[in-house]
């Protein structure tokens, strides 16, 4: 079977290379058709498991595309997992997503990044905040915003895990921003619980107390859930009354939140109080 597959994939570089060919009737290469053979090549070697291969004939596939000025949809499954070579992979995805934005669609430029975002995610979360905020920066160019927000947010949690506090108070603020352009207030409190929790991480309880005040702006949020537990966690700090602490803490609205932005501020209160 596999035999086959190497067979059929050598028959259609055969059929791509008679595509570029030119003749005294024939003055352009047929780049289009080329590009299809290679396709087709890289399908049946990634069948027969000759992954390198498969890379190859992809990579001859965009080239041909570069040449035509068309550039396809990304594939969805190259088993780039499967060669081993997650970095080589994330940097032709950012590659093909220039020529996407470069050709116009500037909307799977961002999809493609995203994608990379989370196949790099398990193995490198720097690289993955980095293809995250690429993809968030194409969407707001476009003007679609609650795909740009999903992306920062997605930056902004990992920000968090990375313990880079000052630049994800900075993704939260811009992610709350957004939301708060296309007027879904419910998420812009959600955010701005979790812009209190990573102030306070940072140890600037005057930014945290900052945010819930020009939050009060938001309509619906004053007297919300969101606020009064706010108030009450900050009333808690200033007063450094642990057990008031410890109750909002334990609290739904905060215990059932990302694990990567509630990280206990009990355990920051403490670190403060000693």
């Amino acid at each position: 079977m596999a035999a086959q597959k190497i067979n059929e994939a050598h028959e259609h570089i055969a059929k791509a290379e008679k595509c570029l060919k030119t003749s005294m009737s024939k003055w352009k290469p047929d780049y289009d058709g080329a590009a299809s053979e290679m396709a087709k090549a890289a399908v049946a070697f990634k069948n027969a498991k000759q992954f390198e291969q498969a890379k190859d004939a992809y990579l001859k596939e965009a080239e041909y595309h570069t040449e035509n000025k068309a550039y396809p949809s990304p594939p969805r499954n190259h088993n780039y997992k499967d060669m081993k070579k997650m970095p080589e992979a994330i940097q032709l995805i950012e590659k093909a997503s220039i020529m996407y934005v470069e050709n116009g669609t500037s909307g799977t430029a961002g999809i493609a990044l995203d994608r990379a975002g989370k196949l790099i995610e398990p193995i490198d979360l720097e690289k993955a905040v980095d293809l995250y905020q690429k993809a968030a920066s194409v969407f707001e160019n476009e003007d679609r915003l609650r795909e740009a927000a999903e992306l920062l947010g997605k930056a902004s949690r990992l920000l968090v895990r990375l313990r880079r506090l000052d630049e994800a108070a900075v993704s939260l603020q811009k992610e709350k921003n957004m939301y708060k352009e296309i007027e879904n207030y419910p998420t812009c409190f959600k955010k701005t619980i979790a812009q209190v929790l990573v102030h306070l991480h940072r140890g600037d309880f005057v930014a945290a107390d900052k945010c819930v005040r020009e939050s009060y702006s938001l309509p619906g949020f004053s007297g919300s859930e969101d606020c009064v537990s706010m108030e009450t966690l900050l009333a808690a700090f200033d007063e450094q009354d642990e057990d008031k602490l410890s109750r909002v803490c334990n609290s739904p609205l905060l215990k059932y939140m990302d694990n990567d932005v509630s990280v206990s501020p009990c355990t920051q209160y403490c670190e403060l109080s000693n």
